[in-house]
């Protein structure tokens, strides 16, 4: 496992675990940007959910690589959706523009550790 692996695989780990607590948490900035994807209350608890899950992978994936493998695509998949949602209802590429970078990087941690 290579620095730049590690550093990745912690920087999305940090990151969709805190997010995953601002969805549960109801934090204004994020509540700010699922607010014009018109998404039911539950959809938001799921998703919050799930970017912990990603999120709790990409942590534990320091000590086990398997943990990466199965990070990486969670979390590509889980970006592809949210991609498709702000698509879905005709928000700029500017807006979709985190959740595309957060999938190339979760792209990128899964090639890495393949």
């Amino acid at each position: 496992m290579t620095i730049l692996s590690i550093v990745l695989q912690v920087l999305l780990g940090i990151m969709f675990t805190f997010f995953g607590i601002a969805l549960l948490a109801r934090m204004k900035p994020v509540m700010d940007i699922l607010e014009p994807l018109h998404i039911p209350d539950w959809f938001r608890k799921v998703a919050a959910v799930v970017e912990l899950i990603g999120g709790i992978s990409m942590l534990l994936s320091v000590w086990n690589a398997n943990f990466a493998l199965f990070g990486g695509i969670w979390l590509t998949i889980t970006m592809i959706v949210a991609i498709a949602l702000h698509f879905r209802v005709k928000q700029p590429v500017q807006s979709s523009l985190p959740a595309i970078i957060a999938g190339l990087l979760s792209i990128t941690a899964l090639v890495i550790n393949i």
